[in-house]
């Protein structure tokens, strides 16, 4: 897979920059840390469109396995692929300049070991420019962290709900209600932060839990169903913007992009059916 990291301002559709910001970075990013610093927002993306649309309003932009369902409609995240998350990995990056690209490394490409986990990481960075590389697992997953971070490799930790695991945790439930599973998690977070993250997802999991993760660690918190006290908030874009009916309990609709998309369509197909459109503005008359 060859991989251009510009933007093709030669067509209409292009989203030139005029000015262009510098990206964020990792130091950056570990920088926003505690109630005083400016809380951080993370949403994902998986198309170049999107990446331009969402990107002056972001610190970070997530490529998340999360594809799998929200493009792909799988059933879950574990049928993801390398392919996959480099190909929407280098369109995001494409359609970037400001915020920091953080790329999902999706189930089975990471877990059997270290050197593994490197070989998969080095090559979704090479494929697509991302900054950084995300990783499921808590304690488990601490040695990766630490051979990935040491050798130049920046990552993203996440902790809680951890959706690659979905058959071992038999849903998507809220976790941390116990008070041995809560001990876990915030064990885990630990161990992922001590090992090198420069910052921690935090997923799904009642809210004590993310305040105490938020208070003990060093790096930045990201929440999503977590707790406004973390360091930042991420979202499912589609989710946010209203694109889907069904949507997690923690998501906030901030918009009803699917009315809105229906309601276009419907009268896209009145128009096309009453031969209103294409009208006099949308063809080409003969010159005279």
């Amino acid at each position: 897979m060859s991989t251009t990291f510009t933007i093709d301002t030669a067509t209409s559709r292009a989203n030139p920059t005029p000015a262009p910001m510098k990206r964020v970075t990792v130091p950056m990013i570990r920088q926003r840390k505690g109630a005083e610093a400016e809380p951080l927002v993370m949403l994902t993306a998986y198309t170049v469109r999107m990446a331009q649309l969402l990107d002056p309003h972001c610190d970070m932009l997530l490529v998340g396995d999360s594809l799998g369902q929200v493009i792909y409609g799988l059933p879950s995240t574990v049928p993801v692929t390398l392919d996959m998350m480099a190909a929407h990995g280098a369109a995001v990056v494409r359609g970037s300049y400001h915020s920091l690209v953080v790329i999902d490394m999706p189930f089975g490409s990471y877990e059997a070991s270290p050197e593994q986990a490197f070989e998969s990481a080095a090559w979704l960075l090479k494929e697509t420019g991302a900054a950084a590389v995300k990783l499921e697992g808590g304690a488990a997953m601490a040695p990766t962290v630490r051979f990935l971070s040491e050798r130049g490799i920046p990552v993203v930790g996440h902790v809680g709900l951890t959706p690659q695991a979905v058959n071992m945790l038999g849903g998507y439930g809220a976790r941390g209600r116990s008070e041995a599973e809560a001990a876990k998690i915030v064990g885990d977070a630990v161990a992922v932060a001590d090992a090198g993250a420069f910052a921690i997802v935090i997923e799904g999991v009642v809210e004590p839990i993310a305040i105490e993760i938020t208070d003990k660690v060093a790096c930045p918190t990201i929440g999503i169903g977590a707790s406004n006290r973390c360091d930042g908030q991420v979202l499912v874009a589609e989710d946010m913007l209203g694109l889907f009916e069904r949507t997690p309990r923690f998501v906030k609709k901030f918009d009803d992009m699917a009315g809105r998309i229906s309601a276009a369509v419907e009268t896209y197909a009145a128009d096309v059916r009453s031969r209103a459109f294409p009208g006099d503005e949308q063809v080409y008359r003969p010159k005279s």
